[in-house]
Formats: C-alpha cells, structure tokens, sequence
C-alpha cells in the first residue's frame, strides 16, 4: 500500500514541519496560533528519538519546573524531580493529542526538493507540496564517531550512545567509555556500579554541579539570563554550538556527578583517545590540561553566578558561597592500552551525535556538511530550522528553549509568506503581524 502511495497525487499544504519531537510540536503549536495551514511528519511516532534511541535509565537534566511547551508547564506534584524517559514520552504524547497539528506518523521523507512556489516533499507515503518548511528532526539523529572505531578488533564490542540500553546487556569485563560529557560520565558511573570495570577518556568538558547555594544550578543559568543569551552576542558563536553538554545527571538524589565523584568509585581516568595502533590503544597526555580547563571554567561561572546573585541583593537570603575541588589527576595517567591483554572488552562511544539530513537536497550546507542558518533562518527561501545547539538561544535545544524560538520563527515564516520581510532577514524577529 505504502508503495502506491507514491504515485498519489501530491497533496498541498503551505508549511510541512519534518519532525514531532519537543520542538517540532511548539513549532506547530504556533502555526495554528496564527492560522497557517501545517502538517507534521514523523518518521515514526512522537517522541520516537526518546522512545527508542536513549538507554533505560536516562532522566532529564533540566528538573520538572522547566520542562515547558508552548501552552503547557509542569503541573505535577514533583517540580525538582527530573522526569525519566517514560514520563517525558507521556508528557509530549499528551501535547500533541491536545494540540490542533494534524500529525503523520510512521512517515518517512526520502527527498527534499525544490518546487514551483516552494517545495517537494517526497515521503514513503505520497508527495507533499508546500510553500515553507521547517527542519524540526532534531540534532542528535547520528552518533559521531572517531575513524578508528572501525578500527578495533572484531573480539570488542563496540557501541554507540544509540545501540546501549542497560549495563546487563554488555558482556562481562572492562569497559571503555569515549567522551566525558553529559552521557559519558552517566554512563560510566552506572557501568561501573554494575561491576565492569571503567575506563573513562577524558576530553575537553564542561565540569558543573548539580546544586549552587541551595538551587539548582539551571535555576541560576534561568534566572542570571545565561540561558537567554542570544546567537548575535557571543564573539565565537561556533565555539559556543561546539560545547559539550555539561557533567550533569538527573538523578532522584539530585547528586552531583563530575570526574572526581567518579575516580572516587574506582574509574580509571585516562586522556583523549587519539589513536589505535598493533591492538593497542592510545591516549593523549592532555589529562591534567583539559581537567584544570575544566576546573577554571567552573570556578568562572560560579564567579558569574555571585556577582549576579550580589547585584540582585539575594546575598542574605542564599547560603554563602563555596568552591569545588580541583578535579583529581594521578600522577601518571595510563597512555596506552593493549587490547590483547583482555582487560577491555566493550568500547562505549559517547562522543555525541549529529543531525542526518541526507534526504534535504537544497544548497544550503557549507563545505563540512553543516546547515548553514542565522538563527534558525536557513539560507533557502521559506526554510527554517528547530531544536538546534544554540540556535537562537543559548536555551535552543533545551525542551524550555523551544517556545521562545517557535513563536520567533513563526513570526518570520509569516511575514515571509506575507511577502513582507526578506527571508534572511534574522537577527531581530518579527514579533507582531
């Protein structure tokens, strides 16, 4: 049926948003606000990147109170909770039924083209024409990898963040986690929690606690503005899209897991991997170099956090400031491993993902294949982008981020059909029509 299906007559609509995740939803949510026609397509169901591409165990790391969509906040009895997989699916599920998008599920776009007046969408369900488009699939739809993944010996197992579900899954013994951001450091303490023996490589990170003087350290990149700061005034905006996630988990007991929470369990840190060479493994000898990165960048923030916290007059109603520990390094941090020896047999690849839009046949990527967009405007008429690392916001990618980019870019798909703004016109929305 689905191959007939292409031979169907093409359906016209005026906006196709490709996506219905977190930010595919709020995108829509404000199309009907304004009254442009829209459909959503869906490669599979919505949510379907929480439901089948994240291990068991993942929570949030941004707590109840902030996960908000565009007409919804928490209303659940837990505000400082992180919700886990299960409960966020639960959460968009209910959204969309309550929303006015008319969403296709289990449809799959093969080819994006252009088209007279706009654009072809060609899915494995028929044809759709439209006049604007909104990239809303997400960034994380491909883990990266290094070359020498390849590479290993067929005796290892090799996984990315899209393949491992539970630490019972792997075989028994050593384990090698790549990368020490966010999914790293998670998942090397659960691995090593379950008895296998971690080896963390340990790359350039973000280092932050889970709590500051009695919040939540998102409370104080909400509330100092941080995470409003927009993509036209930071100097490296590049820089700044490129950061890792930060060493945060979303744990009931609201702890704060970083890399010396994580030595103290037993796990063995070593530098980046940066080569595999007759079954051996290689390291960098940046340990030390990237930890005092780390621990500086902290103790910079936790600076920004004070001045603000003084400039506001809430220095008497917030317990005094601290600082952390410098992250522990030993002394001679392991360079080489052989891979012979028996004492790795899993390599877990934490080295983040990057957005799949080989279906997206428009000139708009630059010589490293990356989307070329001011703020979510791409550079081809009508087409708009969603839920990327700081898009228009430091916030961006977050599930809280989306309302504010949304209702922007809605604005701006407007006043383009409109006829009334210059398509690349991005740096300042349209906030009324």
């Amino acid at each position: 049926m689905r191959g007939a299906n292409l031979h169907c007559r093409a359906r016209a609509v005026t906006v196709v948003v490709i996506g219905a995740g977190h930010a595919g939803l709020a995108m829509a949510h404000h199309l009907a606000a304004r009254g442009i026609d829209h459909v959503l397509l869906e490669r599979g169901e919505v949510a379907n990147s929480w439901r089948h591409e994240r291990w068991d165990s993942l929570r949030l790391l941004t707590p109840n109170w902030q996960c908000r969509l565009p007409g919804l906040g928490y209303a659940g009895p837990d505000p400082d909770g992180f919700m886990s997989m299960a409960e966020l699916i639960a959460l968009l599920e209910d959204y969309a039924r309550r929303s006015a998008t008319p969403i296709h599920p289990h449809t799959r776009v093969l080819s994006v083209r252009p088209g007279d007046g706009g654009y072809r969408v060609i899915t494995d369900r028929g044809e759709w024409r439209c006049r604007a488009l909104v990239l809303a699939s997400g960034a994380c739809n491909l883990p990266r990898l290094p070359p020498l993944a390849a590479a290993l010996p067929p005796g290892i197992a090799s996984l990315t963040l899209h393949d491992y579900r539970r630490p019972e899954a792997l075989p028994e013994g050593g384990v090698l986690v790549v990368g020490a951001s966010a999914s790293g450091v998670q998942l090397a303490d659960e691995i090593q929690r379950s008895g296998r023996p971690v080896t963390l490589a340990v790359g350039d990170h973000v280092r932050m606690p889970r709590g500051y003087r009695g919040r939540d350290v998102q409370w104080w990149l909400e509330a100092a503005g941080l995470l409003d700061q927009r993509h036209d005034e930071v100097e490296d905006l590049e820089r700044a899209r490129r950061l890792p996630s930060p060493q945060l988990v979303g744990s009931p007991e609201r702890r704060t897991l970083c890399l010396g929470s994580l030595a103290a369990l037993g796990v063995r840190l070593v530098g980046r991997l940066v080569g595999l060479r007759d079954g051996h493994l290689q390291f960098s000898g940046s340990l030390r170099a990237h930890c005092a990165a780390g621990d500086l960048k902290l103790g910079r923030l936790l600076d920004a956090f004070d001045t603000w916290a003084h400039e506001q007059g809430l220095d008497a109603s917030l317990p005094v400031p601290t600082r952390y520990a410098p992250t522990p390094v030993p002394a001679s941090p392991c360079l080489s491993l052989d891979l012979a020896r028996g004492e790795i047999h899993t390599v877990v690849w934490a080295t983040g993902y990057r957005p799949d839009y080989a279906w997206l046949h428009l000139p708009v990527f630059d010589r490293k294949g990356r989307l070329r967009h001011q703020g979510g405007v791409v550079e081809a008429p009508g087409v708009y982008a969603m839920g990327l690392p700081f898009m228009r916001r430091r916030k961006s990618s977050f599930l809280h981020g989306a309302d504010d980019d949304a209702l922007e870019l809605s604005a701006h798909l407007a006043a383009y059909l409109a006829g009334t703004t210059g398509h690349r016109d991005a740096r300042r929305p349209v906030q009324a029509l």
